[in-house]
């Protein structure tokens, strides 16, 4: 298969890239009073503002002829189509029939899939009713009152990150927890005041075998065991998600109370799959189905919009550009909304372990850089640990703004000093100051030469710093829906523009199976020879003073 680098698309790109590095947006802003108009996107639940990139409507033609050259719109409609795109594994990736909410049928393998989805979000309602409602008892015939939901990864991230983006829509007739640490502090301090009366356990495992995910279930099976005295108390208190009944069934959980996981949907995109219960639990089954919903708008317009006019392609345009024609490393996700707390985490899961990859579909080594590392946290908090490196470091880091037309939490005043933080940072990283304004500012403030000359070099800001800027109506399970959807899609885009496969994580399984082996050294106390030699002493360290019981 032809590399990327040897179409013409990239070609011109890459000579496009060393003219706009020679220009400042700030400019761009000048000569173009219509630029926002341009480079904006206007969805349903939220506004899309791109203006503030390193780009002309010269760089938008080129990006979308990548993109056409690439073939993104037939790898969308296989995808949608149920193609076994991940081609590594050789499966279908259509995590979009968890939210097909038109009901339309959606043939894998000669099954309607659609019909399997809807069974178990079926199952997911009448449960979360029975829970909620108190139908549901404990072996002692009490109400449940706590939901503790274990998993690792993707069956644990997406779940806790939209129950606490959501957490103002929540009743509280349940309090949620998550355990994902095989750190046994954890679950001992996630358990410590409940009660195993009034405890469900989820236990979210696609294979019914993830060494953390089944470390923590099992502490937990022997912690309702020693209060109930009876294993039979096991069904009264656990479910199941996952694919291997079997195990599921050999740990105790009632068939009855497995809900089905597929080979079809990955773990970082199975939140809308029986993965999501804790967040139906939590809110209602009805606010799950408004965040499917939100979800299935997106799809709706990635599907059916033009390139140049469809968000998730631009955003992965954007990225590709950024990223791996104008050399930044990495990027920012920075929500302005307390809601968001989690969502730099979530994404940097999602993207990273999709897209972290450097060889091609065929396997050859990649010579181009592909998906920047991610990180981030809120916006205000970042303001006051790290903004100081997005504003004046040498590394250029182009950065996403989240934020909220209206809170769900109001409070007088707050939301508009938080929201004029919000508009004045992509402002001051797009614009900058330059050592003539910093002069100029300092000489009308009465400062003296000697001072002036002294300080005025070190508060040069460069700016030319790019950012997205995503401002939504309001957080509610509708725009998170759409909020997540938007970023999955982009993560797919920039993989089939990069040439990766996105759907594997090949790099998660080598430190598992590792790790694996050297627990039976530490456990059996016999450490392998051939460890290198770091590796060697650091186990042999390690055994020897907690032999001497430090």
């Amino acid at each position: 298969m032809t590399m990327r680098t040897s179409l013409n698309s990239w070609k011109a790109l890459v000579l496009h890239a060393e003219d706009m590095k020679q220009q400042h947006m700030s400019d761009l802003f000048v000569t173009d009073e219509k630029r926002f108009d341009k480079f904006s996107i206007q969805l349903p639940t939220m506004l899309l503002d791109y203006s503030k990139n390193l780009l002309t409507p010269e760089t938008m033609d080129k990006l979308i002829a990548l993109a056409k050259e690439c073939d993104v719109e037939l790898w969308r409609d296989k995808m949608f189509s149920g193609e076994r795109i991940n081609r590594t594994e050789d499966r279908a990736v259509l995590h979009t029939a968890l939210r097909n909410r038109d009901q339309h049928a959606m043939i894998l393998d000669g099954e309607n899939i659609t019909e399997q989805v809807e069974e178990t979000l079926e199952k997911m309602r009448t449960f979360s009713s029975n829970i909620r409602e108190g139908h549901w008892k404990g072996y002692s015939g009490k109400r449940i009152t706590d939901v503790v939901n274990i998993g690792v990864g993707g069956s644990n991230l997406g779940p806790q990150m939209v129950t606490e983006a959501l957490k103002q829509y929540s009743d509280n007739s349940l309090n949620v927890h998550y355990v994902s640490n095989v750190d046994g502090t954890q679950i001992a301090e996630v358990l410590r005041p409940l009660n195993p009366e009034n405890v469900l356990f989820i236990i979210s495992s696609k294979t019914f075998t993830t060494t953390e995910t089944m470390t923590n279930a099992n502490t937990a099976r022997q912690w309702l065991v020693s209060s109930s005295f009876d294993d039979k108390a096991v069904e009264h208190h656990f479910v199941a998600v996952s694919a291997n009944k079997k195990n599921a069934v050999e740990f105790g959980i009632d068939p009855e109370n497995i809900f089905d996981m597929w080979d079809w949907v990955g773990g970082r995109f199975s939140l809308w799959s029986a993965i999501g219960l804790p967040i139906a639990l939590d809110l209602g089954f009805d606010k799950f189905i408004e965040l499917l919903d939100g979800a299935f708008e997106i799809d709706c317009h990635f599907k059916q919009e033009p390139l140049h006019e469809n968000a998730p392609v631009i955003l992965a345009l954007l990225s590709v550009w950024n990223c791996t024609f104008l050399g930044a490393q990495s990027q920012a996700i920075l929500p302005y909304d307390q809601s968001l707390h989690m969502l730099s985490a979530y994404l940097q899961q999602a993207e990273m372990e999709s897209n972290g990859k450097s060889v091609s579909w065929d396997g050859d080594e990649i010579p181009y850089a592909t998906v920047p590392s991610i990180w981030g946290a809120l916006g205000i908090n970042g303001q006051h640990a790290f903004y100081q490196y997005l504003h004046q470091s040498n590394n250029i880091v182009p950065a996403d703004f989240i934020g909220s037309i209206k809170s769900v939490t109001p409070v007088k005043g707050h939301h508009e000093t938080l929201m004029a933080n919000f508009f004045a940072q992509t402002q001051a990283l797009m614009n900058g100051v330059d050592e003539q304004q910093v002069r100029e500012d300092l000489k009308a403030k009465g400062r003296t030469a000697d001072y002036i000359n002294k300080v005025a070099p070190h508060k040069v800001h460069k700016g030319n710093r790019p950012t997205n800027t995503i401002l939504m109506k309001r957080i509610s399970p509708r725009t998170i829906g759409s909020l997540i959807a938007l970023y999955e899609h982009k993560i797919f885009v920039q993989g089939i523009i990069l040439q990766i496969c996105s759907f594997d994580q090949w790099g998660v399984e080598l430190g598992k199976g590792l790790a694996n082996k050297i627990e039976v050294e530490l456990r059996n106390g016999d450490i392998n020879p051939a460890h290198d030699s770091s590796t060697k002493e650091l186990m042999s360290y390690y055994q020897a003073m907690k032999n001497i019981g430090l």
